[in-house]
C-alpha cells in the first residue's frame, strides 16, 4: 500500500462534499508530476484530504476506490482522474503551520514541494499524521 496527500480548495471541492457524495472523482489535475502520482495510485491506497488555500489543513483520510482513468473535464491532453471514498475525518484537523513545526515531518513533500497538488507520503509520515489526527493508520 502507498500513501498520498491530495489537495483541493474547499470552495471548489470540500471534504464535506466528498462525505455527502460517498465517492468522488479526483479530477481537474493539470500538472504532469501530479498526474504521474495519480497514475501510480492503486485501489486500496490511502490518501490525506488536504484543504488548500483556505484552511491549509489535513481534514480527512480517503481510500483510492478506482485507479487512474481518463478525466472527462480535460479539453485536451492525456489527463487522468482517480475515484476516492472518505474513510475518516481528521479529529482534529492538522494545519500546515503545525506540520512545519513537527521535526518528524520536516522532509515531507507538502513542505518541500508546496505547490504540488497530488504528492506521496512516506509510511513514517503517514503514521505520525494519523496518530496526530486521531485516525488508525
Amino acid at each position: 500500500m502507498k500513501y498520498w496527500l491530495m489537495k483541493s480548495e474547499p470552495d471548489v471541492y470540500a471534504w464535506s462534499k466528498l462525505v455527502a457524495d460517498g465517492t468522488g472523482n479526483w479530477d481537474g489535475v493539470r500538472n504532469h508530476s501530479a498526474k504521474l502520482n495519480l497514475m501510480a495510485m492503486k485501489k486500496g491506497d490511502r490518501a490525506f484530504f488536504y484543504h488548500s488555500n483556505i484552511g491549509k489543513e489535513i481534514v480527512g483520510v480517503m481510500e483510492i476506490a478506482g485507479e487512474a482513468h481518463p478525466d472527462p473535464t480535460a479539453d485536451e491532453g492525456p489527463w487522468v482522474q482517480v475515484t476516492v471514498k472518505p474513510l475518516a475525518p481528521a479529529n482534529p484537523p492538522l494545519g500546515l503551520a503545525e506540520i512545519k513545526n513537527m521535526p518528524e515531518l520536516r522532509e515531507m513533500a507538502l513542505i518541500k514541494f508546496s505547490r504540488l497538488s497530488v504528492q506521496p507520503v512516506t509510511p513514517a509520515e503517514w503514521k505520525t499524521i494519523c496518530k496526530r489526527i486521531g485516525v488508525k493508520p
